[in-house]
């Protein structure tokens, strides 16, 4: 016999394992990548919320300006004494809600007892107020006749390139979805108010039947952003 002959058993036995390891390591990895990590939580679960009827209304005030800069950057409304409100509306029901979002309000209580309810700013005023904080630039005359051609202001509409998709604009909440978007308020610099001020979302009604529903009411003050900015002079 010669000695090719002897050790081929031995190579059918060795090739034979070496096939089951690394059948055995396919296996191993195909089985270890198919535990995909958990989906995050959602993040708006954990801001202060008002929850009734299948909707809930979270709301997260952006009054640190660390934050407030890595979402707005050079289009920051902090700076010019603007509260960005970032709100979640997530339906549970199987019906869309719709929110008249125009009738959102900041209820703001001041140190001295004062109550006031402010109405939020539109993306276009914010970017204004960013582009120019020290007010609009003086009119200046037009080279066409009037009708032909518009003015246009170019720094604002560089600062409405960032606030307007963050904006909330949407009305109709569908079934078993969220929203979401920023509400701007101005503050005057003032941001401590946010402590004692809440989020009041007085009109929700059923697309399909309009039947109302009971008016929401979110306070900021569970937020805990960290630090906030305060131009007040105090």
């Amino acid at each position: 016999m010669t000695q090719d002959a002897t050790l081929k058993p031995a190579r059918t036995f060795l090739l034979f394992f070496a096939v089951l390891f690394l059948c055995g390591g396919v296996a191993a990895q195909t089985g270890s990548s198919s535990q995909k990590p958990a989906p995050p939580a959602d993040s708006s679960s954990a801001l202060p919320q008002d929850r009734h009827d299948g909707l809930t209304v979270s709301a997260k005030p952006y009054t640190n300006p660390e934050l407030a800069k890595e979402k707005f950057g050079k289009a920051n409304p902090i700076g010019v004494g603007i509260l960005p409100v970032e709100v979640f509306l997530h339906n549970e029901t199987l019906e869309a809600l719709r929110v008249d979002v125009s009738t959102i309000q900041l209820s703001v209580t001041f140190p001295n007892g004062k109550h006031q309810d402010l109405d939020w700013l539109s993306a276009k005023e914010v970017a204004s107020t960013v582009a120019h904080p020290n007010g609009p630039p003086a009119p200046q005359s037009r080279r066409f006749p009037v009708g032909i051609g518009s003015i246009s202001d170019k720094k604002t509409d560089k600062m409405l390139e960032t606030i307007g998709p963050l904006a909330l604009d949407a009305d109709v909440v569908p079934p078993t979805a969220t929203i979401h978007g920023f509400l701007f308020f101005d503050l005057g610099g003032k941001f401590t108010l946010a402590d004692d001020a809440s989020l009041y979302v007085p009109d929700v009604t059923s697309v399909a039947s309009k039947k109302p529903l009971m008016f929401f009411e979110v306070p900021l003050s569970k937020s805990g952003n960290g630090r906030k900015a305060d131009n007040s002079d105090e």
